[in-house]
Order: C-alpha cells, then sequence, then structure tokens
C-alpha cells in the first residue's frame, strides 16, 4: 500500500457481506420480519428504503440483490440521468436473455425530477427492472404517486448508541478493520453518542481518531469529530419538524424546549433569516395582543441577527424565543383575519357606504360622498351609532382572550360593541 494507492474507507472496508453481519434494523430483518418474509417468498418487488443518512441503505440493497442472485446496477441521482436509465434498460434486457434478473439501485431517488421518475414507469411495470431507491426524504412528498405505488416503502431507523458500539468494537476486532488499534472505553461511548446514529459518521471519526492517539482517548475523538454539527437536512422533512417543535414549544410556554430547538437548528446549519421569520410569526400568531411589545422584540431580534450574523446574533434569536415563551399567548387576532378573510372569498364585492367613502371632489360630494359622516371627535355617540360595514353584512370576528393586554382591555372592548350595536343579540 503506498500513498497512491490508498485504503478503503474503514466504513467501505467493513461493509457488511452478509445480512446476518448487519447492526440494527431489526424491524425489518430477522426471523419473520418484513424484508426476511420477501426474500425467503421469492416474489421480490420494487422496494422504497427511506431513512436517515448512514444507516444501512445502499449495503441493504446490495445484499438483497446478492440474496436473490441479481445483477446490481449502482446508480445515484445526483449524477445520474434519462440517458443512464436507458444504458441500464439495454443492460437488463440482454440480461434477461440469459435469464438473470437485474436490480437497479437508485441512491437519493428524490433528486430525480418527475420526468426523470417516469422515465423508470414501464421498465419497473414490466418487471424488466426491479427498483430498490434510496432517500432520506419522505417519499410522500418525493417520489411520484404512480411510481410509489409500484414499489413498497420501508422505514430504516437511525441506529441506537448501542448499536454505534457495536460496530466500533467490531471494528478493532475485524481483520478487515483496525486491527492492533487501542481504545478507550470512554473515547468508544463518544463516538457513539456524537454518531447521531449514523455508521458511517461513527467509523470515520474512529479512523481519523485512531491516527491521532494510541489508544484513542475522548480528546482525539473531539479533534477528529470537529464541531459536531446535529444531522439535519435543511430542505427536508426533518427541518419543517423542527421548526414545528420550535413553534409549538413557544406557544405551550416551554422555554426549555423552545432553546432546546432553537439550538437544534441554528447548529444544524438552518439559514438564520428564515429562522428569524419564524420567530416574528409566532409573535404575531400565538401572542398577538397579549403582549404587543413582543412582536417588536421579534422584528429587533430579526434585524439584530442579520445585523450581526452568526454566531454573535444567535443570541438575539434565543433572547426572543425565550420573551414568547414565557409571554401570555393570544391568537385572537390570527382567528378573526383568518374568518374574516374566508367571509370576503365566499362573500360577493358589496359597494363601501357612501357616508364612509373618500370624497377629494365637489362631483364626488355632490354625489353623496362622505354625507353623513359622524365625525368620532366632534360626535363621538353618532359615530358609534354609525354603520361600518355594507349594508346588510353583520360580523363578529374579533374575541379578546383573558391573558395579558387583551384582559385588560376586554371590558373596553365590550363597551364599544354594545355602543355600535353589536351586543350578544345583534351578534
Amino acid at each position: 500500500m503506498t500513498l497512491f494507492d490508498p485504503p478503503a474507507p474503514l466504513a467501505e472496508r467493513l461493509r457488511p457481506r452478509t445480512l446476518a453481519e448487519v447492526v440494527g434494523q431489526r424491524h425489518l430483518l430477522g426471523p419473520g420480519r418484513p424484508l426476511t418474509r420477501l426474500l425467503e417468498s421469492g416474489r421480490l418487488g420494487s422496494l422504497i428504503l427511506w431513512g436517515p443518512p448512514g444507516v444501512g441503505k445502499t449495503t441493504l440493497a446490495r445484499l438483497v440483490a446478492g440474496e436473490v442472485g441479481a445483477h446490481f446496477i449502482p446508480l445515484s441521482a445526483v449524477t445520474a440521468g434519462v440517458k443512464d436509465v436507458r444504458e441500464a434498460v439495454v443492460e437488463a434486457e440482454r440480461l434477461r436473455g440469459r435469464g438473470q434478473r437485474t436490480i437497479l439501485f437508485l441512491d437519493e431517488i428524490h433528486r430525480f425530477n418527475k420526468a426523470q421518475q417516469d422515465a423508470l414507469l414501464p421498465h419497473v411495470e414490466s418487471g424488466l427492472l426491479t427498483l430498490i431507491g434510496a432517500t432520506t426524504e419522505n417519499p410522500s412528498f418525493e417520489v411520484n404517486p404512480a411510481l410509489r405505488s409500484r414499489a413498497r416503502t420501508l422505514v430504516l431507523e437511525a441506529l441506537t448508541q448501542e448499536d454505534v458500539r457495536a460496530l466500533l468494537d467490531r471494528a478493532l476486532t475485524d481483520p478487515r478493520g483496525l486491527p492492533g488499534v487501542g481504545a478507550e472505553p470512554g473515547a468508544l461511548d463518544l463516538i457513539a453518542r456524537l454518531a447521531d446514529g449514523d455508521a458511517r459518521r461513527a467509523l470515520s471519526t474512529l479512523e481519523i481518531a485512531s491516527t491521532l492517539a494510541d489508544p484513542v482517548n475522548e480528546d482525539a475523538v473531539r479533534e477528529a469529530f470537529g464541531r459536531h454539527l446535529p444531522a439535519m437536512d435543511k430542505n427536508g422533512e426533518d427541518f419543517y419538524n423542527l421548526i414545528s417543535a420550535l413553534h409549538k414549544s413557544v406557544r405551550g410556554s416551554h422555554v426549555d424546549a423552545s432553546l432546546y430547538w432553537l439550538a437544534r437548528m441554528i447548529e444544524g446549519g438552518a439559514d438564520t433569516m428564515y429562522v428569524a421569520r419564524r420567530i416574528v410569526r409566532m409573535a404575531a400568531e400565538d401572542i398577538g395582543l397579549a403582549d404587543p411589545q413582543a412582536l417588536r422584540l421579534a422584528v429587533a431580534a430579526r434585524d439584530t441577527a442579520e445585523f450581526l450574523g452568526s454566531p454573535e446574533g444567535d443570541l438575539a434569536l434565543a433572547q426572543a424565543v425565550v420573551y414568547l415563551a414565557l409571554a401570555p399567548k393570544s391568537n385572537s387576532v390570527y382567528v378573526a383575519w383568518n374568518k374574516v378573510r374566508e367571509a370576503v372569498r365566499e362573500g360577493k364585492t358589496l359597494p363601501v357606504p357612501l357616508h364612509l367613502r373618500n370624497a377629494p371632489t365637489a362631483l364626488m360630494r355632490q354625489q353623496g360622498y362622505g354625507t353623513g359622516y359622524a365625525y368620532y371627535f366632534d360626535d363621538p355617540e353618532g359615530s358609534f351609532a354609525q354603520n361600518y360595514l355594507p349594508d346588510g353584512v353583520r360580523l363578529d370576528l374579533y374575541e379578546p382572550t383573558g391573558e395579558g393586554w387583551e384582559a385588560r382591555v376586554a371590558e373596553r372592548w365590550r363597551r364599544l360593541r354594545e355602543a355600535h350595536g353589536e351586543g350578544e343579540e345583534g351578534a
């Protein structure tokens, strides 16, 4: 072995050679489990393997092909296109003439657009190709329904810390791994914890750490790992799940959970300005008029984050999140706004009453624009008595909550409604 002929990465060298060597995915493998039953039946159809990175999607696809004696054609949707699919079809047709089936493995299938996915359909439908697609994205959103209906989706799970620890122990004893390299138990536990269920990440960290210290210790692991970024797909389902968790934690007034989900997003590399915009929305949607200062603080936090950048500006977002979580909550304006939008969409266009119309010219005034308008500061009682909606329209939209600022003005709102003739009888 020379500098110009380096060994394969540890994760590649330790790739399982049989299904029995696979670590994790016990819900799919083993006696009576779904994938085992498919292989035993001899009627293996197309599959979509959905799961996080580093859990063995590619490995499983290769092993399945070996179990059924199929020719294996691996493609990556990042670099492949329709031309590559056509070449795979030609090869599959040639092999079918010899009585051999072909499995087309398409890694990151979610990166194929609709037209590219449609190009696979006739060949999957005819049985010429058995497709195994691998994706980290939810197939419900990223795989065409027609293709999805012709494949069974199997969900792969992130490896547990115990699974990762077992892989690390194997790496230190297997002749293909790092035989002779020592490691402190605490160092291996640290790798298992930091790996976030990703076997490839764990083995890569161990391999680098083994060049920094012998035996491998925790300091070497931290140096090898670098700054730990929690796994997060910035454009996929995980990203929106984190946003959802942050928003719901703020709404539920759980400060620690709110900070935790915010940190998960920031440390995972989320777009800071997107997170900031969502925080502003939380202030408007869930705090609302229970604390009118919340929106100002959220906007100020957004401006600060943009001005300072990360990591300095992240503190402003954390401050806003804590404030919003602690603030009294009201969605009264949010509910009222949704109601009135629906009312406007469903109703016909009605004219503005004459007394409310703008009358900048003499001709408009001659037509009655503005006539009869009661100016509040000249005639408060008349101002309350006049109609402010189109003729025949009655609405009951805004209902203040009993929290914060709204609790203080609820009585004024009740009196105003009565003054406008909008008490319970007319509501």
